[in-house]
């Protein structure tokens, strides 16, 4: 089904309108994002079976992204966040890439690696050329432990062998690198690394003590890029200070952290939404951000085109998957994946990091024009009056005056809903 995504006035919408746009845009039954309502969706039961000492469950909002068209597909992309702010500057920095054909992405594919870690070798520079003369049987024992992943094409595909030195000597770490498919891979890569490990320990004369996967997924990197329109941006002069706000980031560790705060905003929360493995995906985004000399950097680019519009790019590793995990046994993660209508892990990666570009774009683009707090206060607002204890009939109007008299406070909230009901 072709999914347009471009929704004017959906925000306007009640939650219930929101769904059956959702239903109607994406195919997906209405019955099946039931599970979106929180007595429907992850009981105890569930959650008794997922993880350990389970007392309950920890509701979070899920949003829908609108105006996401990547590689030429529009996309209704969910996402799980507890900040204002986050799915509307997402929708709105896609709205603004799509008046330039949208993100287009590319990756290296869904290979992951595993380390083994061996100590106690009289020669470790000799270890490792014994080890990789092995390379081909090794790899062979791995394949054995997963069948089914061969039988899908995937498998460990290739060794490497490396020398640490370390504070307890040098350590031989060999690299098992693995085609997971469309899993996240972190079950199959640990399972054959347990496997070789003994094997390893033979061919090198040592000992095996570590043998799990690395989440530093620097061979499952995902590309995007788009143009963002320079007139939807608010002109050349907000393009230009864009580009000297990415500048920065690129230089300065201090800003570069938040500059990678705001991208890991949007791949976080549409990594929740769909049952991934939120800490591994930041581990490797992290990690992948510290450049060549040791230096954190930003993990995005911002340039001028020759027509003065603004060109985007990111580069990260995705380690996401269809299969296994949360993803599978959790309801709301799999309505989400139903309304995302991705076929493979790769596809979901692209749109995830696709998500993270234009979150990143829209934070830079408030700190450019306008500020960060502005906007993002706009839409505190909300909360502030829920919290200052304003009904849903109230709820509007506390906003609006909330927003009218640039005081997006509790107790200012608390005086404005006092005088809207002493006027009722």
């Amino acid at each position: 089904m072709t999914v347009n995504s471009r929704i004017p006035g959906f925000k306007d919408s009640s939650v219930e309108q929101r769904r059956s746009v959702v239903s109607e845009r994406t195919g997906v039954a209405v019955a099946d994002l039931d599970v979106l309502d929180p007595a429907r969706g992850l009981d105890t039961e569930h959650a008794d079976h997922m993880i350990e000492n389970v007392i309950g469950v920890l509701g979070i909002p899920v949003g829908i992204a609108t105006n996401f068209r990547i590689n030429g597909r529009d996309y209704l992309v969910p996402m799980a966040t507890e900040e204002p702010s986050v799915v509307a500057a997402a929708s709105n920095a896609a709205r603004m890439a799509r008046e330039r054909g949208g993100f287009f992405t590319s990756g290296t594919g869904p290979v992951m690696q595993a380390q083994i870690q061996l100590l106690d070798l009289p020669d470790p520079e000799a270890a490792r050329l014994r080890i990789l003369e092995h390379a081909s049987a090794v790899v062979d024992v791995a394949n054995e432990q997963d069948p089914t992943l061969v039988r899908f094409g995937g498998g460990a595909r290739d060794l490497h062998v490396r020398l640490v030195p370390t504070r307890t000597g040098t350590h031989v770490v060999t690299h098992l690198v693995v085609d997971v498919r469309d899993a996240m891979g972190a079950n199959a890569v640990n399972t054959m690394a347990e496997a070789i490990a003994p094997r390893l320990a033979e061919i090198a004369g040592g000992r095996p003590l570590l043998r799990i996967l690395t989440n530093m997924a620097d061979r499952r990197i995902v590309r995007a890029r788009a143009v963002f329109d320079r007139d939807l941006l608010g002109g050349q002069q907000v393009v230009d200070d864009i580009v000297h706000a990415s500048a920065l980031a690129e230089a300065d560790p201090y800003r570069a952290a938040t500059h990678n705060k705001g991208i890991m905003n949007g791949i976080t929360a549409a990594v929740l939404a769909s049952g991934n493995d939120t800490r591994a995906v930041e581990a490797g985004c992290h990690s992948h951000a510290v450049g060549p000399d040791g230096r954190y950097t930003a993990l995005s680019h911002f340039e001028k085109t020759a027509d003065g519009h603004l060109s985007g790019t990111l580069e990260v590793p995705m380690a996401v998957g269809l299969v296994g995990g949360a993803t599978k046994v959790h309801p709301v993660a799999q309505s989400a994946i139903k309304i995302l209508g991705v076929t493979t892990a790769t596809e979901l990666a692209e749109v995830v990091v696709a998500v993270g570009l234009a979150q990143n774009l829209g934070a830079c683009r408030a700190l450019a024009a306008e500020g960060i707090q502005r906007g993002h206060m706009s839409l505190h607002a909300r909360t502030v009056a829920v919290t200052a204890g304003a009904s849903t009939a109230e709820l509007d109007s506390v906003v609006a005056q909330l927003i009218q008299d640039k005081n997006i406070r509790v107790e200012h909230a608390e005086k404005v809903l006092a005088g809207l009901r002493s006027r009722s």
